[in-house]
């Protein structure tokens, strides 16, 4: 097999990104050799790929589906919003340049070759490449400069298949109105439909796949179950409304309240936690919350200064100190763990210059322009284990005092630890199972809990299970054969030009 494909959705959130994942897992248990591709992605949910290169979680994740290692060129733009009006784009894994909406749309045409030449390089070394779209291919006040949904499709000349959230309601208007909205030439690349998310009998769903059919020319490859506890990497923070955990009512069970922050990325450095029996993983901006918790965490963020005053502004920080207090344990992660500290210096993200953290560290951060990226290994003595991850940071917190959580495999010290706060610069560390459970222990001791960490539960056995499940419900529910044939194939010859009349009132 050899060709490309891609799966747009009628809007953010529909599920393109798991689409993408099961239609790599399928591929890959084929014994097809399989790249994922998002030209250009949204998130705060980042890691660091091969090299030393920034992409976007979701990128990674569908990597790991594909039994591949994640690469730059699987995601060559990450645009990371860093404040209210401004963002960083990341270019090929690296800070290209800050800007707001407007100056985004601007500096496109400068970053089209690099998304064909990613693209291309991917083509080269792979036998299939399912990329995905971002956002809805009908934002067609975007469509001009579009270089991740049919601007791609045109320039690749990819066949495109769009995803609906039936759970959402109103799945055939969307994707008929999706359709209907492209030009003529943007909709003769769109080859099918999948519908995410059912529930209920199929047969009453039939006449609308039937009618869709007559209407549009194309027909719908499948129909994706609604399936309760599927935990993959989100890219998007709309997936921490779901429920992250289930404790099932245990008696020893111990709650984490995450601080919600307004730009708060690498959500999913909570997912390992929210895997473990017995523990609920909550995201809160209730200083209740935060105060009742066994575990208090605070995120990483992008915009680190903003982020504070919010939690200043909601009463979080009021709720933090008397944590601290009462000896109740708080965990920061990378912006978290600067926000922990005595002051910010930043001339980078917000501009503000000094600003005063929350005092409960005995450290001090200092931003810097160039971007700290990369993997890193070393030993807790606090936790007693061996420990990794990964850094992605602006920031540069020292300790002045406390103990390292940390030391490095160089020998250098990193985190700080000091009563019941701990700091750390390392995303990825929960994902460590021993560390984990340690930290589980050490939480309950502190808390005077019975919680005793289930002693052979494996967070990556646990993700290898999950992408396994997307690639059932993919040969289960959709028409691989008619996937095959379009990646195959490319763009059918025969679709229909939809045209949307005005109606006269």
């Amino acid at each position: 097999m050899k060709g490309a494909l891609l799966v747009a959705g009628t809007h953010s959130d529909v599920g393109k990104s798991l689409v993408t994942a099961g239609l790599c897992r399928w591929l890959a248990r084929e014994g097809v050799r399989v790249a994922p591709f998002k030209a250009q992605n949204m998130a705060l949910n980042s890691v660091v790929a091969r090299g030393g290169f920034e992409i976007g979680r979701a990128q990674a994740m569908q990597a790991t589906a594909a039994g591949v290692e994640g690469e730059v060129a699987m995601n060559p733009i990450l645009i990371k919003p860093s404040g209210q009006s401004h963002s960083q784009v990341i270019v090929m894994g690296r800070p290209y340049a800050n800007v707001g909406a407007r100056g985004y749309q601007e500096i496109k045409d400068e970053l089209r070759p690099v998304v064909a030449d990613a693209l291309s390089g991917l083509r080269a070394r792979y036998d299939v490449v399912v990329c995905e779209g971002a956002g809805s291919p009908a934002e067609i006040n975007l469509r001009a400069a579009d270089l991740t949904n049919m601007g791609l499709a045109r320039a690749a000349d990819l066949p495109v298949v769009i995803v609906g959230d039936i759970d959402r309601g109103g799945v055939f208007a969307s994707l008929l109105g999706t359709v209907a909205t492209l030009s003529p030439e943007d909709q003769r690349h769109v080859a099918g439909f999948v519908i995410n998310k059912f529930r209920g009998d199929h047969s009453i769903l039939a006449p609308g796949l039937e009618q869709m059919s007559g209407l549009t020319g194309r027909p719908t490859l499948g129909v994706l179950p609604f399936v309760e506890n599927l935990s993959i990497d989100a890219e998007d923070s709309l997936a921490i409304e779901a429920p992250r955990a289930d404790v099932a009512g245990s008696a020893g069970a111990l709650d984490v309240a995450v601080v919600r922050l307004r730009w708060m990325s690498n959500f999913t450095d909570l997912d390992a936690l929210s895997h473990e029996p017995g523990v609920r993983v909550r995201f809160t901006r209730s200083p209740v919350d935060i105060a009742r918790a066994d575990l208090a965490v605070v995120p990483g963020t992008k915009a680190t200064v903003e982020d504070l005053a919010r939690m200043r502004a909601d009463g979080l920080d009021a709720a933090l100190l008397a944590r601290a207090a009462a000896g109740d344990p708080i965990l920061g992660i990378c912006g978290g763990y600067q926000m922990l500290g005595e002051t910010i210096t930043d001339a980078v993200e917000s501009g503000a210059g000094e600003a005063s953290g929350l005092g409960l560290l005995p450290v001090r951060t200092a931003f810097a322009s160039d971007k700290v990226l990369r993997t890193v290994r070393g030993h807790s003595g606090l936790l007693d284990s061996a420990v990794g991850g990964y850094e992605i940071r602006h920031g540069r917190p020292v300790a002045h005092g406390g103990v390292p959580l940390i030391t490095e495999a160089d020998g250098a010290p990193e985190g700080c630890a000091l009563g019941a706060a701990l700091g750390t610069s390392w995303h990825g560390l929960l994902e460590h199972d021993d560390a984990r459970r340690a930290l589980l222990r050490w939480v309950a001791a502190r808390r005077r809990l019975e919680f005793v960490p289930a002693p052979r539960t494996c967070f990556a056995a646990e993700r290898e299970r999950q992408l396994d499940r997307l690639g059932d419900l993919v040969e289960e529910h959709l028409d691989t054969a008619h996937l095959r044939a379009l990646i195959e194939g490319g763009v059918p010859t025969d679709l229909p030009d939809l045209l949307l009349e005005c109606v006269p009132c």
